[in-house]
């Protein structure tokens, strides 16, 4: 992306009356699309998947609008709605179509709230073939939402995932962890020094009642570090 149109975007972004929150994290399959729509259900704010990848069983999208159902909140239709569930540059290219960062940023819905923006898969998942999700984030001057699920190994990819924000100037509100496993939070938190703002409970039901009662909890803690 050439220099004067992400100076661009940029300025396009700090226009808008609300910093968009990106909710990214250490990998695919680690919570990001149920703290998204607890975080969109505690701050009122719409939601965003611009790139979904692989909607076999649904998009995440639809997901969210049935746990925001009866609020304000909105959700927002994708910009590439691939079939694949790969990678987003392996899907896309799979469908003969390439992803386009610019394409992306203009489509961000204006809005005069704050609107919450799913990745796909972690920072470094590429998009194309020479930009990553970090790439996007960065565009769109959003600030990140880290999720971590702890799991045997988190630590090693959540610090990984923090280096690559602190590499790419990539600002950070906090840390989301969900799941159990032993004591891994203030670990991540201790090495990192990104604050953690919540830690979300295993729970074989996750359906409206546990996401506001979650966004409940969340809400405070949140709204102190914004």
């Amino acid at each position: 992306m050439g220099q004067r149109y992400l100076a661009f975007l940029l300025i396009r972004h700090k226009a808008q009356t609300m910093t968009p929150i990106f909710i990214t994290g250490i990998g695919t399959g680690i919570g990001k699309t149920l703290v998204s729509a607890i975080i969109a259900r505690a701050l009122e704010a719409d939601y965003w998947k611009p790139v979904q990848a692989g909607f076999e069983d649904g998009t995440d999208s639809e997901w969210v609008a049935q746990m925001l159902a009866g609020t304000t909140g909105k959700v927002h239709p994708e910009c590439y709605q691939l079939s694949m569930p790969a990678s987003p540059h392996i899907a896309a290219r799979k469908e003969g179509i390439t992803i386009d960062i610019r394409k992306i940023c203009n489509s961000i819905p204006e809005i005069n709230r704050t609107l919450i923006i799913e990745g796909a898969g972690g920072l470094l998942a590429p998009l194309n073939d020479k930009q990553f999700v970090a790439d996007l984030v960065i565009a769109l001057g959003a600030k990140v939402i880290l999720v971590s699920r702890n799991y045997l190994g988190s630590i090693n990819h959540s610090l990984l995932t923090a280096r690559v924000c602190e590499e790419m100037n990539i600002p950070v509100i906090g840390w989301i962890f969900n799941d159990q496993y032993l004591d891994y939070e203030e670990e991540i938190v201790h090495w990192t020094n990104f604050p953690k703002i919540a830690s979300i409970p295993y729970s074989d039901t996750r359906n409206g009642t546990f996401i506001n009662s979650q966004a409940a909890i969340i809400s405070k803690p949140l709204k102190a570090l914004l």
